[in-house]
């Protein structure tokens, strides 16, 4: 199945939070995917906080990392 949407970073929560930030004052709406948080909203419990994906639309992508690569 093709997306419209890629992978442009995966960390821990904090950092994540920065970068979405900084994506959303350049006019990107990223999208999150956060298997612990889904696991645990599942009613698995876990102990381990994994990383967060952020993802942005194709059309974004390199914009979305040139902004990214400024951050780390």
């Amino acid at each position: 199945m093709h997306s419209n949407y890629s992978k442009v970073f995966s960390g821990n929560q904090f950092i994540v939070k920065k970068i979405v930030d900084e994506l959303k004052k350049i006019g990107i709406e990223p999208v999150l995917k956060d298997e612990s948080k889904s696991a645990r909203m599942a009613g698995f419990a876990s102990s381990m906080n994994g990383d967060v994906d952020i993802y942005v639309h194709n059309d974004e992508f390199k914009k979305a990392q040139k902004a990214i690569s400024e951050i780390s």
